[in-house]
């Protein structure tokens, strides 16, 4: 296992008892370990090897890991969306994991949060699989196709289900000339340089919301499932398509 996973992937953790179809992210030069043979995810993200990758090599190509602490997820119904227009019907993913304490970490590179990282065991992972939602069919996917989350606030998240409707129920309380960016969650972001924040939709409730910048901004970004060799979750990653085949110090 590489270093940087073993300090920030599985460090802080503890174990406890979208709809839309995007195409554009970068066509990918990484072998595909997937067992779906009709599509294959490295075409969906170049990015999918950066896990292989060293201390070393992380340096020399301009990315940074920057832990943010750790994601409680009571049911293992993970929610991965803009926590900002996202409403209460948004579905979690299909795929449940063992409920617990996860830790999340960022991948920065130029500026910007490259991919959002939830780690639930060690290990780099040796195949690949698509993260959907109830419904979806990656069979339908061609070429550079992939199923992601739209993002029109700039952010994005994960959260387990049951946090949707708590932060819902927050949003509900503002007053009409209030808005849950501005008077709840920058001064959250403001001691991160506005990058990221593990949010408590209600004070003393230990259920948190990971959110983060969304790279560029707006637009539709997937998430990937890392498993090991029994097909086990290994991670969950968004990518928000800065890096480009591994690596930190392209151009835009």
């Amino acid at each position: 296992m590489s270093g940087w996973l073993e300090r920030f992937g599985f460090r802080l953790g503890r174990r406890a008892g979208g709809l839309m179809r995007s195409v554009g992210l970068a066509a990918s030069v990484v072998p595909s370990l997937s067992i779906a043979a009709q599509w294959d995810p490295s075409q969906a993200s170049s990015n999918l090897g950066v896990f292989a990758l060293s201390d070393a090599e992380l340096v020399e190509r301009q990315i940074t890991v920057t832990p943010i602490g750790e994601l409680v997820l009571p049911t293992g119904e993970i929610i991965a969306c803009d926590p900002l227009t996202t409403g209460t019907d948004w579905p979690a993913l299909s795929r449940k994991v063992k409920p617990g304490h996860y830790p999340v970490s960022l991948l920065e590179a130029q500026g910007r949060v490259a991919g959002a990282v939830l780690r639930f065991r060690p290990g780099t992972p040796v195949r690949w699989e698509l993260a959907t939602l109830p419904g979806q069919d990656v069979s339908t996917l061609k070429g550079e196709e992939a199923f992601g989350y739209p993002v029109d606030a700039g952010l994005g998240s994960f959260m387990d289900k049951t946090a949707m409707a708590l932060m819902s129920a927050e949003q509900d309380k503002l007053k009409a000339d209030q808005n849950y960016y501005d008077d709840v969650l920058a001064a959250q972001f403001a001691p991160n340089q506005d990058r990221f924040a593990m949010h408590h939709p209600v004070t003393g409730n230990p259920l948190n919301i990971a959110m983060f910048w969304s790279g560029w901004g707006d637009g539709i970004y997937p998430s990937f499932w890392g498993l090991d060799a029994a097909g086990e979750p290994l991670l969950l990653l968004t990518d928000f398509g800065v890096l480009e085949n591994a690596d930190g110090r392209g151009s835009h």
